[in-house]
């Protein structure tokens, strides 16, 4: 066992914030062998109880979960920044292009190297992730998440239509690739798998229709893709799928609404639309970032709450700007405060911290697993310096209040914040 001292931040069962000031962290195997929280609270509580171990003095840092990024694609990395006038022409002349070189493993290798360096060091310990339609790139992300012992989440993207060559794939064998990296990948060491079907439109009946028996086939795997995006992407849906209800409606049409499905974005949803999200367990991956920068719209917290939809956040790269926590939850803020199209809200820090952490975690099927620092949650944490930057320090200094403290972090932090990453 280890231990570490320093203020730590975790989240009670009904999502409140706990700070100990001056806190101990202790972590060891469970009894298969997993590094998970063995003790967390006050030092003055927990400081003599263990005996022998060793403490680690982090005094001055702040010990906090792991982040968990709830949408992002690894084959974007080199599109994030890229200029377009919006998602349908950025697709075009930006993404897919460049997803068609991860047919060479080699090359996919490489890229799925650098991405998960960046989620470590911006502090993002579990991620749910598109690969591409190659299932050389599935592999590659899996093999190196492996050798990093991280928790990760991905799959094949299925495109079976509406897709250039080089990425398009073909329905049948696409199905068959799906099944084999499932039984070949879900389940190992900290590992799971996605059914990933890139957005309705680039699927056929048939291919979602494959989809949807492969998730009824294995529950325990997630389902990923994306809905309501922006408008023009909703109109094309209702081209394409005229007897849906929704574009949501695909989706249930083809049994891909269940615990454990995520959908990114979920902007332009109606009211029967959420009632289905919360009646099937599925979760909107919030991603404002990415939103802000397409011009998609706005994610309506208000609405998504009455409803009592889960979701949690994601950075969306590489439509979204940053791998950053920190520029992700501003951005929450942001999009919850605009009140024109949608009711305006202030989420506290609190709220957007929880997203990112223990929320993104409830919305995988993962609560008490990942996201958080209670007792029996794999040790995924990170240590965070608030006075990273001479701004940050003179801000932090102030602070008077846990929301003072926070706010300071989400507004001014970035990866300097972040002097380590642990995972389990």
């Amino acid at each position: 066992m280890k231990a570490y001292r320093a203020a730590i931040l975790r989240f009670s069962d009904d999502q409140t914030p706990v700070y100990d000031p001056d806190g101990l962290l202790v972590v060891g195997p469970d009894a298969t062998g997993r590094r998970v929280v063995r003790a967390v609270g006050d030092f003055r509580t927990l400081g003599d109880r263990f005996p022998g171990v060793a403490v680690e003095d982090l005094r001055g840092h702040i010990l906090a979960p792991g982040f968990v990024d709830l949408h992002i694609h690894y084959p974007q990395t080199d599109v994030i920044g890229a200029p377009a006038a919006g998602l349908l022409p950025w697709l075009e002349n930006y993404t897919f292009p460049h997803e068609s070189r991860f047919s060479d493993a080699t090359y996919a290798r490489g890229v799925a190297e650098f991405f998960l360096d960046e989620l470590q060091r911006h502090g993002v310990t579990t991620a749910l992730a598109f690969a591409t339609s190659h299932p050389s790139s599935v592999n590659a992300l899996f093999e190196a998440a492996q050798a990093r012992s991280m928790r990760l989440i991905t799959g094949k993207v299925l495109q079976d239509r509406h897709s250039p060559d080089g990425v398009r794939d073909e329905t049948e064998q696409s199905l068959i690739d799906t099944e084999a990296l499932i039984q070949r990948w879900h389940g190992v060491d900290r590992l799971g798998y996605a059914i990933t079907p890139r957005f309705a439109p680039t699927s056929t009946p048939e291919q979602l229709r494959g989809a949807g028996v492969l998730a009824a086939r294995y529950p325990s795997v997630w389902v990923q893709s994306h809905v309501a995006e922006n408008v023009d992407e909703v109109r094309w849906v209702t081209e394409l799928f005229p007897q849906a209800r929704s574009y949501l409606g695909v989706y249930a049409d083809f049994g891909l609404l269940r615990e454990r499905a995520i959908y990114a974005h979920c902007i332009h949803l109606d009211t029967a639309d959420r009632a289905l999200m919360q009646q099937t367990g599925a979760a909107a991956a919030v991603s404002p970032t990415s939103n802000l920068f397409l011009g998609s719209g706005f994610f309506d917290y208000a609405a998504a709450d009455a409803a009592g939809m889960r979701y949690g956040l994601a950075s969306d790269v590489g439509g979204g700007t940053s791998f950053s926590p920190f520029h992700t939850m501003l951005g929450a803020y942001c999009v919850g405060r605009e009140g024109q199209t949608k009711t305006g809200l202030s989420l506290t820090p609190g709220q957007l911290w929880w997203q990112h952490t223990a929320g993104a975690a409830q919305a995988l099927g993962l609560a008490g697993v990942v996201g958080n620092l209670q007792l029996g949650c794999e040790a995924d944490f990170v240590v965070l310096n608030p006075q990273a930057t001479p701004l940050l320090a003179r801000k932090t200094a102030q602070a008077t209040s846990l929301d003072e403290l926070l706010f300071a972090l989400i507004v001014l932090g970035d990866d300097r914040v972040v002097v380590r990453t642990h995972m389990a």
